[in-house]
């Protein structure tokens, strides 16, 4: 009687556990440095001199927010290595509870935000590990690939701006300082913005799995590394799991649109050269030939003074 009371306990542990990694991989803490919960790409890049205002939520990223849990705990670290706790403020957006935290960008380089919040109450333990990054200052790129010490960490391989749509990004995930292999790692595209009814669109196509389309899936490989195309502009959320705990690393990054945008003909300032027309051709044709046919005749009267 006993090992059945176990196996039920135990079925009934798995199940509440998989019930708080599925509901946690489908949200994320998110940061946002246009402030508001309409965040494009080009926010995260900074003029120098701005003062920059950081909006952190919790929610799906492409269904809907939910109110922050807990006070969320923030750093900056800006291009020369110096960390600054920042000061969160409750805010709202949407009727749901947020929090803001500001900062001035007096510095050319890269600023990583990084945010830990404890979002305990989905069901058990559970801790965020967010971060992005912000750019400052023409070709002057340092610090975007900085290891702020989290749990559970993200790295980036290659700059995580200026990528275009279509880009391969590379990364990888850390726990403790530790390569995190063989791990989940989750992408999923910002739509709140533009999108919303994304989900509704796919289980209208593809009724047997319409997560599949909004909702990215890889592993880290035996060192750690992942890839991942990001195949459409705006802002994508990376989630990795970490081994053995209820912690999660995630990087927020920034995708823009194709450069030059598709029918620009601003970019470039050489001279365009147009075809001629058939006509324009026989025209130009008939007019040379008529100078050479007077330049004969002028010859054959005594020739050209």
């Amino acid at each position: 009687m006993y090992d059945r009371i176990f196996v039920v306990v135990l079925v009934a542990v798995m199940i509440v556990g998989s019930g708080i990694v599925g509901i946690a991989s489908a949200h994320f803490t998110m940061l946002f440095p246009g402030g508001d919960k309409d965040v494009r790409p080009e926010d995260y890049i900074a003029s120098f001199g701005e003062e920059k205002t950081v909006l952190i939520t919790w929610g799906c990223p492409f269904k809907e927010l939910f109110d922050c849990i807990d006070v969320p705990e923030v750093y900056v670290r800006d291009p020369d290595g110096i960390v600054t706790q920042l000061t969160p403020v409750e805010t709202s957006v949407d009727g749901v509870k947020a929090y803001k935290v500001s900062f001035i960008v007096d510095k050319r380089g890269d600023y990583t935000v990084y945010a830990t919040m404890n979002v305990s109450a989905i069901k058990g333990t559970f801790v965020d590990h967010a971060k992005a990054v912000i750019h400052c200052g023409q070709a002057i790129w340092k610090g975007w690939d900085a290891e702020v010490g989290e749990r559970v960490e993200i790295i980036p391989c290659m700059r995580p701006y200026g990528l275009e749509e279509g880009a391969v990004f590379k990364a990888r995930a850390l726990q403790d300082g530790e390569p995190l292999i063989n791990t989940t790692v989750f992408v999923v595209k910002y739509r709140l913005s533009d999108d919303p009814e994304v989900l509704k669109k796919a289980e209208a196509i593809y009724p047997q799995d319409p997560w599949m389309v909004v909702k990215g899936y890889t592993k880290t490989d035996a060192d750690g590394y992942f890839v991942y195309t990001l195949d459409e502009p705006g802002v994508w959320i990376i989630a990795v799991f970490g081994k053995d705990l209820m912690e999660r690393g995630i990087f927020i990054l920034p995708v823009f649109e194709s450069f030059p945008p598709a029918g620009d003909t601003s970019v470039s300032r050489r001279t365009e050269i147009t075809p001629e027309s058939p006509a324009d051709g026989l025209v130009a044709t008939v007019v040379v030939t008529g100078l050479v046919a007077v330049l004969l005749r002028r010859k054959r009267l005594g020739g050209i003074r």
